[in-house]
């Protein structure tokens, strides 16, 4: 059976993904009581911690494992982590093309042409950030519930921290700049926990997987690698280098890496 995962090993999937759906909402919650201007030198900063947290987490939570595991199969250690990582980007690459969204820090939209309002496209272009991430914290969790390896546990748990700690400000990211163009309080929360949605739905339903997906496991990982660098490179990393005069972008990617590094060794 495909959904052949058990019971226990998806309940590890679901609290993973629900942790860092619930941080997106933590960073929503923003709007309620911030004024109607984010700084931009937050901004920045908030964009460049996230990219550092998302490549030290592609690194040692996603293509080491992908690594190891490949080579318990008998397979070449770089083959499933190559594969896997170019097949992520280039899914990310084709949902970038054919979903409208709209970024945060941008004056126009992307993608297909849409009368869609600026609403949705702010929430359309989070999602696509947390798709690979719920990905990795699904996979991860999963596989921790699977195995019941306390290393295992660690590790997906350190993932699951990363990834909720950078959610903070990307639910920021959508909220506030629906309050600055004139919603509501309530409404701007709303949409900003709603861009968070899609990592418990695309966490679980590829936990759902897990209990069948040994010998695809390392493509998994490394899929969701892939898929998180491209993120970062398509878009965290120019975001947070808008001003090249300023350096809270740099430091906040070095600082998210180190952080996400450091979580991933001390509890991995």
């Amino acid at each position: 059976m495909i959904f052949s995962v058990p019971a226990d090993a998806l309940l590890y999937a679901v609290k993973g993904t629900g942790f860092a759906f619930a941080m997106t909402a933590l960073g929503a919650a923003v709007a309620l009581f911030s004024g109607r201007r984010a700084s931009p030198a937050l901004q920045r900063a908030s964009l460049g911690f996230a990219a550092g947290i998302m490549i030290a987490a592609s690194v040692w939570s996603l293509l080491i494992p992908s690594a190891e595991a490949a080579v318990k199969l008998g397979l070449p250690g770089w083959l499933p982590p190559a594969g896997g990582f170019a097949a992520g980007a280039l899914f990310l690459l084709f949902m970038d093309r054919l979903l409208p969204h709209q970024h945060p820090m941008e004056a126009s939209p992307e993608g297909p042409k849409s009368r869609l309002p600026r609403t949705a496209l702010l929430v359309f272009a989070i999602t696509l950030h947390n798709v690979p991430e719920g990905m990795s914290v699904g996979l991860t969790a999963a596989l921790a519930g699977l195995t019941e390896d306390p290393v295992e546990i660690s590790a997906a748990a350190a993932l699951a921290l990363g990834i909720g700690i950078q959610n903070i400000p990307e639910g920021a990211a959508v909220s506030l700049p629906l309050l600055e163009a004139g919603k509501t309080r309530g409404r701007a929360f709303f949409w900003g926990v709603m861009s968070g949605a899609a990592e418990p739905v695309f966490g679980i339903a590829a936990a759902l997987f897990a209990g069948s997906a040994g010998p695809m496991m390392p493509w998994l990982l490394a899929f969701a690698a892939g898929a998180m660098m491209y993120v970062v490179v398509e878009e965290l990393i120019p975001a947070c280098s808008l001003d090249s005069h300023h350096h809270e972008g740099t430091l906040s990617v070095l600082g998210g890496f180190l952080l996400m590094m450091v979580l991933d060794t001390a509890l991995g």
